[in-house]
């Protein structure tokens, strides 16, 4: 059970279902929301436990991917105490995002969960449709090709796409649909608006916006609902809590500290 503890949470863990087809061009999007040097810090909790800690920052500045500018944007964590003895989770996902679509150019894993391990680069050719993944934790290295959907997302530049939409005139129930690609197979993902509540985080009460994505039947979350997304309600939506039921517990994932926002974030006090 190590693989759901940190990073997958973050990212929402919906790689389950098939992919959207359509024939439409690479995208223009505009980011109002986030730029180079965000950080924004973690404590991830299991029942009443402290596990873990994680990591969400795009670096300091625009790198080049394919001779286009991109924000390098990684997410990490670290188990910690008594999870780190028994778990010992080090987990780095990177994606390097185009800053003109907000679309992956490239994107990396580097998994280490136990005795588990995982090397994993993907690069995304949006023209064409297709990604080209290099996988380097077995003796030999593993090549593959695979035909994706037009606009694809992979989970890291996903996240920071659902943070550039315009919530203002969403109503409670709309769904957000989005086509990616993970772990050599696409997938869709429904992410339904829930409205907008205020809640307490370590770093203080703050106005969200509540995102529930569709989560398919499985053995690790409980329900459709199981997992709560909460985004600031303001330009910079950042994350600062998601919540998830799941069959052996409940996780929290509670922010605690950021700097580098693009604007002031929304608190309620």
């Amino acid at each position: 059970m190590r693989r759901w503890l940190l990073v997958p949470l973050l990212l929402l863990c919906v790689a389950w279902t098939q992919p959207i087809g359509t024939t439409e061009p690479v995208r223009v999007w505009p980011n109002p929301s986030f730029k180079a040097g965000e950080t924004i810090r973690y404590k991830v909790h299991y029942g009443v436990l402290n596990a873990a800690e994680a990591v969400i920052e795009t670096s300091g500045s625009l790198e080049r991917i394919a001779d286009r500018p991109c924000y390098r944007a990684t997410v990490s964590g670290r188990t910690t105490g008594s999870f780190d003895f028994f778990l010992h989770v080090r987990d780095q996902w990177r994606s390097y995002i185009d800053t003109a679509s907000v679309l992956p150019l490239r994107s990396s894993r580097d998994i280490e969960e136990g005795t588990y391990r995982k090397k994993e680069v993907v690069d995304f050719d949006q023209t064409h449709d297709i990604v080209n993944v290099l996988q380097t934790h077995t003796k030999e290295p593993i090549r593959y090709t695979f035909k994706v959907p037009n606009n694809v997302q992979e989970l890291v530049s996903g996240f920071y796409f659902l943070r550039t939409l315009n919530y203002d005139h969403m109503k409670p129930g709309e769904t957000i649909r989005m086509g990616g690609f993970f772990d050599e197979s696409t997938f869709n993902l429904e992410v339904v608006f829930k409205g907008r509540e205020i809640v307490d985080t370590k770093a203080g009460p703050i106005h969200v916006l509540k995102l529930v994505p569709k989560m398919p039947n499985n053995r690790i979350f409980r329900g459709e609902d199981a997992i709560k997304v909460y985004l600031s309600d303001d330009r910079n939506k950042i994350p600062v809590l998601f919540q998830a039921e799941m069959f052996v517990g409940s996780v929290k994932v509670d922010m605690y500290k950021y700097e580098g926002l693009k604007s002031r974030l929304n608190l309620a006090r």
